[in-house]
This record gives C-alpha cells, sequence and structure tokens, in this order.
C-alpha cells in the first residue's frame, strides 16, 4: 500500500536510490503503456521538446486509467523539464505561466535546467507554491501560485481539491508536501554559484549536467567521461553542496568502456541518489540495494 501520493519521495524517505527515464509521446495511449514502467519517475522533456501541456494532460489521463502501479501509487511520479531557464529572476517570474500550467497538469514536480542564480531559483520555489503555506518562510517570499488550477491536477492525484492545495507544497521543505522540485547545474556560472543556489529553500534534488557543463568549458561534447580535472571538481563541489544542503545529487555516467553494474557502482561511489540510465542499471542497482518496493 502507498504511503504517499508522490513514489519518488516515498522512496527516498525510505533511504532508496531513485530511477527514471523519459516520458516518451505524450499521449493518451502511451500513458496507458507507461502506467507500469520500470521507472520510478518519468520525465517530460521540454527544455528541448515542444511545450505541449495538451499532450501532456492526455498523457496524465492515460496514466490515471491504467494504473495504479504495483506498489499501490494512483500513477508513476512525473517530474517535467521547465523550458525557461534559470539564469535570472526575472527570467523565471515572465516564465511563470509554465510553471502553473505545468503543475494544473497534474506533475509531481519540477526540474529548473540551466538553473544559474539563487534568486532565480528562489523565484522559482515561490512560484510553485500557494502564498497561504508559511512553512519555510525564512529566506523565501510569498508563494505565488493562485487559486483556480487545483481541481484537475486534484483529480489527476485521486483527491479533492482542497487537500490538494494543502499538499501541493514543496517537500521536504514542507514534511507532508508532494512536490519534487529540482534544479540543473550545468555551466561554470552555476557552479560558482552552487553553494547559495543548494541553499534556498524549497529544493529536494540539484542535478550535474556534464553535456552543457562541458560546452562552457570549451567541449562540443562532454557527456561522458573522461572529463577534465576541472569538470571533476565541479562534480564534487555540486555533490558537496547537496551534501550541506540535504538534498538529493542526480547524476549520469556514460561510459562505453564499463559495463552496466560497473556503472551503477561507479554512481554509488560518488554519492549518487537520482540515477540516470536505461532499465538493466534500475534493475542491477534495486538488486544491490535490495529494494523492497514492487517495480511496474
Amino acid at each position: 500500500m502507498a504511503k504517499r501520493i508522490n513514489r519518488v519521495i516515498e522512496l527516498i524517505e525510505s533511504k532508496e536510490p531513485v530511477y527514471y527515464t523519459s516520458a516518451g509521446d505524450l499521449t493518451y495511449e502511451n500513458g496507458l503503456k507507461q502506467a507500469s514502467t520500470w521507472a520510478d519517475f518519468l520525465i517530460p522533456e521540454f527544455e528541448h521538446g515542444a511545450f505541449n501541456v495538451a499532450g501532456l494532460i492526455s498523457f496524465m489521463k492515460g496514466l490515471v486509467d491504467s494504473g495504479p502501479t504495483k506498489a499501490g501509487h494512483r500513477t508513476p511520479a512525473i517530474i517535467a523539464t521547465l523550458p525557461a531557464n534559470g539564469r535570472t529572476a526575472s527570467e523565471v517570474r515572465a516564465n511563470a505561466w509554465q510553471i502553473r500550467q505545468l503543475l494544473s497538469a497534474g506533475v509531481h514536480g519540477i526540474l529548473l535546467t540551466h538553473a544559474r542564480q539563487a534568486d532565480a531559483v528562489r523565484a522559482f520555489v515561490e512560484e510553485c507554491r500557494y502564498p497561504f503555506h508559511k512553512s519555510g518562510r525564512q529566506g523565501l517570499g510569498e508563494g505565488q501560485r493562485g487559486a483556480g488550477g487545483q481541481v484537475k491536477p486534484a483529480e489527476i492525484w485521486g483527491i479533492d481539491a482542497q487537500e490538494y492545495v494543502n499538499i501541493a507544497d514543496p517537500w521536504p521543505l514542507n514534511p507532508e508536501g508532494e512536490l519534487f522540485l529540482g534544479v540543473k547545474l550545468e555551466n561554470q556560472e552555476s557552479a560558482a554559484n552552487a553553494e547559495a543556489i543548494c541553499s534556498v529553500p524549497g529544493l529536494a534534488f540539484a542535478e550535474w549536467g556534464p553535456s552543457d557543463m562541458g560546452m562552457s568549458f570549451g567541449f562540443t561534447n562532454a557527456n561522458g567521461p573522461p572529463y577534465i580535472e576541472e569538470m571533476n571538481l565541479v562534480r564534487e563541489r555540486i555533490k558537496a553542496a547537496c551534501d550541506d544542503n540535504n538534498l538529493n545529487f542526480l547524476c549520469s555516467w556514460n561510459d562505453p568502456s564499463m559495463t552496466e553494474e560497473q556503472k551503477v557502482r561507479k554512481l554509488m561511489d560518488l554519492g549518487t541518489d537520482i540515477f540516470a540510465g536505461g532499465e538493466e542499471m534500475a534493475n542491477i542497482g534495486r538488486k544491490i540495494t535490495q529494494r523492497k518496493m514492487p517495480v511496474g
């Protein structure tokens, strides 16, 4: 029996690593199929793809109609990437309509890519919160999310609208919250501000993005190792900032010379909490940690 709406939060509270993959086509039919995914969460990718909210709504409906999961969750967790970057607070505020539309579709979290400044990340968290939520307001301003968009996501989550507004708040800032918010640090400006960014209240995880980080160091393709020493130091700095602020660390390790098990163990050695990789890696990792929650 599921203890939470958001499977990712439930797993992390149980000290379990988390594995994810792409959501794929945002259609009702694919939602039916993905309801039994091997992944702990699915990412609708809007950073580089079309901002297809209508498709996302259909996809979410398919997940519900083909659910629940074997662990009893109404749907797998859905963590969407945001099209807008997180360089400045004004950029985030100007694109807050994207946040509202994703949350109103019923997603369980959002990943802010290209997070460069703490003020931008603070604005991101505030735009995800309702103004009546007061927990953790030290270091945050008033929530900016308005009433009127809670009925549809409440239906997706399988609860009434009043309960939705009470729990649609960032975890672990709000221990009862079900929103899983994260940032992607993927350039030298992000790295220089890692400590300030990761200290913003309301975040649950941070990702080290090697491809764009490599571009900021002058490389056209740095998606996998070996990395130059400066990039290794950046990864370690971001991981340390996560540890200092109790954030979960998302990392990948695309080394073609390694077996899938070697990649999993390497990521575990790096202190990874959220794993980017395929189903085989997830199966290996779950076996290593003796995962108890049913998959699918």
